[in-house]
């Protein structure tokens, strides 16, 4: 369907304010015009770039809320955090962080983004990642969005320790998978 320049900023406008985190090439494709054209319509309506809008309501919604690390240590974007239950990041992969000769993601930044996620959705001063276990299940690329998902699936307070799964999608396709064991400070009875 093609729109008019005005119809099309307007609804460009909603679905942005529906959905922060569409890219400019979902919006190209979702209103039949050029990459170029969306990025036209979001300087004009001064709507920053998606990694500004991203950081934005990541620094917006969180940055009082994470406790065990400064939220730009965080390895990708948190978009979403209720301490020791579960956590949401989303990670741009760029070609600083694939190997030349096949275009294929270094596994330490996957694995970055999900320790430090699983270290951010823990409310404490102080978690570190005592055991993982991990599984690389298919190859991210440049130009890929991996979005991570920690979910806090038990507690041992004698130990201080909190066990988290994590699950990392490319289109919503696993590509990464891990289960962790965090120390945290906070133990039985302790506030």
């Amino acid at each position: 369907m093609k729109y008019s320049k005005k119809e099309r900023q307007k609804l460009l406008q909603q679905t942005i304010i529906d959905n922060p985190f569409v890219t400019d090439e979902q919006l190209a494709s979702q209103f039949n015009v050029s990459v170029q054209t969306i990025r036209l319509d979001r300087m004009e309506l001064s709507i920053p770039e998606l990694r500004e809008r991203i950081k934005g309501v990541a620094a917006h919604n969180f940055e009082n809320d994470v406790k065990s690390l400064p939220i730009d240590e965080v390895i990708g974007d948190i978009i979403d955090i209720e301490l020791d239950e579960r956590a949401l990041s989303i990670f741009d992969v760029k070609e600083e962080h694939v190997f030349q000769r096949n275009g294929i993601a270094r596994g330490h930044h996957l694995f970055a983004q999900a320790n430090s996620l699983a270290v951010a959705v823990i409310d404490d001063d102080l978690a570190l990642t005592v055991h993982s276990e991990i599984h690389f299940v298919k190859p991210v690329r440049a130009g890929d969005r991996v979005i991570s998902k920690a979910l806090v699936t038990g507690k041992d307070d004698s130990k201080s320790r909190t066990f988290i799964e994590l699950t990392s999608t490319v289109e919503n396709e696993v590509v990464f998978a891990g289960k962790f064991e965090m120390y945290r400070t906070k133990g039985k009875g302790e506030k």
